[in-house]
């Protein structure tokens, strides 16, 4: 069959990674990106906080920002992956600035307009830059709207990729090379062939493996899942991040707080009103994620709580307005005005610090094939992500993976012209679509129960032994019927599921955001050292080893 679009970079996913490298390479090459929604609406939109960089050099440093961010990823962030982005920091600011983004401005002392800092948790100076508290929607409509205008870049909205094309997955000799995707249109149900020289996943994370998460609905590991398939490795899936703070609501959906409220000053508290970060940490709310999560867990679980509190009422309304109006105005209407009033909140899955093994080109195991954003593992996050650090990672390695592809696309063969079409000969529509619900709603509460902020090596095992009654049943019905947008996530999700639980049941310490009631201190002898997955098929490819 005749591949049915073809081009020179096709990008899975558009979120602020996937929109920044297509963007950076569509003056010299063709590009396709596939978003399996409406372009933007992914975690990228959500993203409240902002990015951080050191633009202060009066007060801050690369070398400051590199040992925030080594501190708090426990003893196995990569140094070179951290000094690379940290150093790449303001370049990508000023990048993003130059494409019209509008980070929030303020009037210092001295009476001239400059950008306003704040800090995080895990950040000892201010050097997150922000568009008030809405940052990820300032990014994406931004990238969107010059995305849609460039001539260069097609866009199929609504699609979502089913697996990747290579070499080795159609039986062909020579070295193996990424060659396309399978992708469906959800609109008619069509599965799409695109062929491309070059092929870039940047799908997101998979928190929506967990019952309760701030991320949307898109968040279902396709890129990992498709990864691992297609034979690259995964690394440190063990550490899914927990948001502390997630509004407390039947009708928020899991509507995120920013960190950046504990910056400024909000607090935590019992809904007695008696305080309790200071008991966990000496930094209290400044603290990383992982411990302020997992005192709220603890907290909660003691006493029998739902929620706890988080106050900023404690400052002027005007200053709590103007820097977090996204979160006042929806907060007030659900009832709450949090310029005189506490707001009850949760701890929800946020952020997939594993993924996709890359290098600092963000090139995967095999050729043609990279991976950027939430999807990825650069060696960045390590054991627990340091706030606002993602959004830098996506674009500094947008960037990288642009720069590699831009060297290599004089000599990089054309995209494949004839791939095998989709093989639907052998399946019929679903009889009962109920199956593929029912077990998208036990993956997820099991995922909770069992591998969420604290774990024991039973759990784990419990939760394995229903993956694998779940593999074998979604493996069955993928077998036999037609694929569906559901389907084809629930099928992500459990191999998602997997990996993590594999990792975890690995990792025989606590570290980082992987605490274990088994092994409740970290290793010594275990600093530095990644938990690594190799597939069955597992192979690194020896022509982009000498590309």
């Amino acid at each position: 069959m005749q591949t049915q679009f073809a081009s020179d970079a096709l990008i899975l996913g558009g979120g602020v990674a996937g929109l920044t490298l297509a963007l950076t390479l569509a003056d010299r090459a063709k590009v396709t990106v596939v978003s399996k929604a409406a372009l933007t609406e992914g975690s990228s939109l959500y993203a409240q906080g902002g990015l951080a960089a050191v633009l202060n050099t009066r007060a801050d440093s690369f070398d400051a920002h590199i040992a925030d961010t080594l501190s708090a990823g426990g003893g196995l962030c990569h140094r070179d992956t951290v000094e690379y982005v940290v150093r790449q920091g303001p370049e990508a600011i000023r990048w993003l600035i130059e494409q019209g983004v509008a980070f929030t401005r303020e009037r210092r002392e001295d009476g001239a307009v400059g950008y306003h800092l704040t800090r995080e948790g895990g950040h000892s100076q201010r050097r997150v830059i922000h568009a008030a508290d809405a940052t990820g929607k300032a990014l994406a409509t931004t990238l969107e709207a010059k995305v849609r205008e460039h001539p260069n870049i097609h866009l199929f909205e609504n699609h979502l990729a089913i697996d990747l094309i290579t070499r080795q997955k159609l039986g062909l000799p020579g070295p193996d090379r990424c060659l396309g995707a399978y992708v469906l249109d959800k609109s008619d149900h069509q599965v799409l062939v695109l062929g491309a020289r070059f092929v870039i996943l940047a799908t997101g994370g998979a928190s929506k493996v967990y019952l309760y998460t701030s991320n949307p609905d898109t968040s279902t590991g396709d890129g990992i899942a498709m990864a691992w398939r297609a034979g690259c490795r995964v690394a440190n899936m063990e550490f899914m991040q927990f948001h502390p703070t997630c509004l407390y609501h039947p009708r928020a959906k899991s509507f995120l707080i920013t960190e950046a409220l504990r910056g400024e000053g909000a607090k935590l508290s019992l809904p007695n009103g008696e305080p309790f970060m200071q008991e966990h940490d000496p930094r209290g709310e400044l603290a990383p994620r992982d411990i302020v999560a997992r005192a709220i867990d603890y907290e909660m679980k003691r006493r029998g709580l739902d929620f706890v509190h988080l106050d900023i009422s404690h400052q002027p309304a005007a200053f709590i307005t103007t820097h977090f109006p996204t979160i006042y105005e929806r907060c007030r209407a659900l009832g709450y005005d949090i310029t005189r009033e506490p707001i009850p909140v949760v701890p929800a899955a946020h952020y997939t610090c594993g993924g996709i093994v890359t290098d600092l080109h963000a090139q995967t195991d095999i050729d043609a094939l990279y991976a950027i954003g939430e999807c990825a593992f650069t060696g960045l996050h390590g054991a627990n992500r340091l706030a606002s650090n993602s959004l830098l990672e996506c674009v500094v390695f947008a960037h990288a993976a642009a720069q590699d592809i831009g060297a290599r696309l004089p000599t990089a063969p054309a995209p494949a012209t004839e791939l095998p079409a989709w093989d639907e000969s052998r399946v019929t529509d679903a009889d009962e679509a109920v199956v593929v619900s029912h077990n998208w709603d036990e993956l997820r509460r099991f995922m909770w129960d069992y591998v969420g902020i604290v774990r024991t090596t039973k759990r784990l095992q419990r939760a394995q032994h229903r993956i694998d009654l779940l593999k074998e049943e979604i493996r069955e019905y993928y077998s036999h019927f037609r694929i569906t947008n559901d389907l084809i996530e629930l099928r992500n999700l459990v191999l998602v599921a997997e990996l993590i639980v594999r990792c975890a049941a690995a990792r025989h310490e606590s570290r980082g955001l992987h605490f274990t009631r088994d092994y409740p201190e970290p290793d010594k002898q275990l600093v530095g050292r990644d938990t690594l997955l190799s597939p069955p098929s597992f192979q690194v490819a020896a022509a982009r080893a000498s590309a």
